[in-house]
């Protein structure tokens, strides 16, 4: 094959890339002879390192030869282009977890594809001429190829600033950023590939590096980390538009050329892969969720129409005015399925008692992930890929995770003692319902002494989280059945936090929804208060939304009509987090409160209002920020 050659000198397993006047970028068959070049050598004594370069001083990898993926997806072939991505990644994850030493040379453009390649070594080499990016937004695509990993652990908000903007990071920020190791002059470079064929010892690399000069990046970490901290793409733009700087024009020229959807989406995956279970492999996963999907449902054909075909450079992207909608982003990232990453792991035995409206698109989505999923209810509901059982105990019984989600403790309680003893040795309970702390212990304490492990963790996201695999755990349990429970919470949320032994999930949740309600309560307060003192309600969310009345309830969740990003309060207040079960989760509050003599005189009033809400004020059935026109009427009168 002339694009790229391959071969063995010395102790050095040789892979080149000989496309400079493409660039280098790399095709199917050259992501193939890569990866069979790896195998092979894998096992061979006399490669004791892998060294990757590439002709011409121009590239490394400006990134994949997309031009055939756009050929057959505009004929409908999305397969070529869904396995095209998996091959990819595969090779990815190899050169990430390769028993030897994997050494690059990035000089010159190294973007996209040749990131998935040349960043995941264990060294990578940069100098004077290399620039680093992943543009990958620009075609409607997410950054991917595993860079999500590196744009996670990038420091502060500088991971969403590279994968949203497509800024290129010469020698210092690519260290700096994590997307590379050593700075060597590069005409030191051919001098050191050679001693590598001739000793297979990295040693050399350590000693010809020296420190660059601090990056541009770095000088604009406070700008960045002050305008990327939100939680989402609107979030990103309102505090950028709302600033009169060089950094924030900058960047705002810069998003404009990109995908809104695609870059949402970037924002959403870091925001749910950061943290102590990030893995390359999550990463991976979570990329293909989009890329296989990006195709049919999002903007990369017109992405490649508008660059590469007719170039044009004036795409059509879907929400150009860069308003997409939280549930365009769930659709784009939910899991697939059959068609999930495979990286060699085999599908849990799953019994899931509790199939309403959170606990049955849970399950499906642990079934549409593979695992074989047993589930019972008792009023017969069940859930796409789900196999019914006849009972609880029938559903638990031989299963490798026992998962409840239930309406109360009391429940949870006579639902332990009937699977308890019907559960195999070793296995793990995991109770998802929100339930006082009291009955949480009583059931892991109960399930200790018959050898099971058991995690509390309740969940944040509501019906949307549970159908678009974004829930938040907040766990309680030993570290042990954390780590059972793990790879679950992975397909059915975007973030699992281990809070500590038995009871802590509930704690944690009780506490977070604590927060919740009085913060709604205190939200809907200002909006009617606002109405009677003549202020707008775009304006008061304009200024609210980036000043110090920032909060999850007015920026994500505002509970007026029309304002900020879509919510509840834009379908009729039809329930995303029904106002009753926040009363119920008040009402745990307080329990807990009073069992430790705590004072919490706002959780306590926020009970009472959406106690007097839900049963006197015809709050049942509508979402807890339905409080605002509860509100505003009262102010009326």
């Amino acid at each position: 094959m002339t694009d790229i050659s391959i071969r063995i000198i010395g102790h050095a397993g040789r892979i080149t890339l000989q496309r400079p006047q493409a660039l280098n970028a790399m095709t199917y068959e050259m992501c193939l002879a890569i990866e069979a070049a790896l195998d092979t050598w894998r096992d061979d004594d006399t490669v004791a390192v892998v060294v990757l370069d590439a002709e011409g001083d121009r590239a490394f990898c400006s990134g994949g030869d997309i031009a055939e993926l756009y050929a057959t997806g505009t004929k409908g072939d999305y397969a070529y282009g869904q396995k095209f991505w998996a091959d990819e990644y595969r090779l990815n994850h190899k050169i990430f977890h390769y028993p030897k030493p994997v050494i690059s040379f990035l000089q010159g453009f190294t973007m996209g594809g040749g990131v998935g390649i040349g960043c995941h070594g264990s060294h990578r080499v940069v100098g004077d001429s290399s620039q680093i990016a992943m543009p990958e937004c620009g075609i409607g695509l997410v950054p991917d190829v595993g860079g999500s990993l590196m744009l996670a652990l990038a420091p502060g908000q500088l991971g969403e600033y590279l994968g949203t903007t497509a800024a290129r990071m010469n020698a210092s920020d690519a260290i700096f950023a994590g997307f590379a190791d050593h700075y060597v002059d590069e005409a030191h470079w051919p001098a050191l590939i050679a001693t590598l064929e001739a000793t297979g010892d990295t040693g050399c690399i350590s000693k010809a590096a020296t420190s660059p000069a601090p990056g541009p990046l770095q000088a604009a970490m406070p700008d960045i980390d002050r305008h990327f901290h939100g939680v989402s793409l609107g979030d990103v733009l309102t505090t950028l538009k709302g600033e009169d700087s060089d950094f924030a024009r900058d960047t705002l020229k810069r998003m404009s050329r990109n995908s809104p959807l695609a870059m949402a989406c970037t924002i959403e995956a870091l925001n749910r892969l950061r943290g102590p279970s990030l893995t390359l492999e999550k990463a991976l996963d979570l990329e293909y969720r989009f890329t296989a999907r990006a195709m049919e449902h999002g903007d990369f054909l017109e992405g490649i129409r508008a660059a590469i075909i007719d170039k044009d450079r004036n795409p059509k992207w879907q929400y150009a005015d860069g308003s997409v909608p939280p549930m365009a982003v769930s659709k784009m990232l939910m899991p697939l399925g059959k068609m999930a990453l495979d990286f060699g792991g085999t599908g849990m035995k799953i019994g899931f008692i509790g199939l309403g409206n959170m606990g049955a698109p849970m399950a499906a989505n642990l079934a549409k992930a593979g695992h074989e999923v047993t589930g019972f209810d008792v009023a017969g509901t069940t859930a796409e890929g789900v196999t019914s059982a006849t009972s609880a105990a029938e559903a638990a019984a031989d299963q490798d995770i026992v998962i409840t989600m239930l309406p109360n403790g009391d429940i949870l309680r006579a639902v332990a003692n009937d699977v308890i003893p019907a559960m195999k040795a070793g296995a793990t309970l995991i109770d998802c319902s929100t339930v006082d702390v009291e009955s949480a212990r009583a059931v892991a304490a109960q399930a200790e002494v018959t050898g099971l492990g058991c995690v509390d963790a309740p969940v944040s996201g509501g019906i949307g989280g549970a159908a678009g695999g974004t829930l938040t755990f907040m766990a309680g349990g030993t570290q042990a059945a954390f780590d059972a429970a793990k790879p679950l919470f992975d397909i059915m949320g975007q973030k699992a936090v281990h809070c500590g032994d038995a009871g802590a999930g509930q704690a944690a949740k009780i506490c977070n929804n604590m927060i919740l309600g009085a913060t709604m309560i205190a939200t809907c307060e200002a909006f009617a208060l606002a109405d009677k003192l003549g202020l707008a309600r775009d304006k008061m969310f304009d200024v609210v939304s980036t000043s110090s009345g920032y909060s999850w309830t007015m920026n994500a969740y505002c509970p007026a009509p029309g304002v900020g990003p879509t919510s509840p309060a834009d379908n009729d207040y039809q329930p995303g987090f029904a106002a009753e079960l926040m009363l119920k989760d008040l009402g745990l509050s307080q329990q807990a409160a009073e069992a430790v003599d705590a004072d919490t005189p706002m959780g306590q009033r926020a009970l009472e209002l959406y106690q007097q809400f839900v049963e006197n004020e015809g709050g049942k059935g509508k979402d807890f920020s339905a409080m605002l026109p509860r509100f505003f009427a009262r102010g009326r009168g």
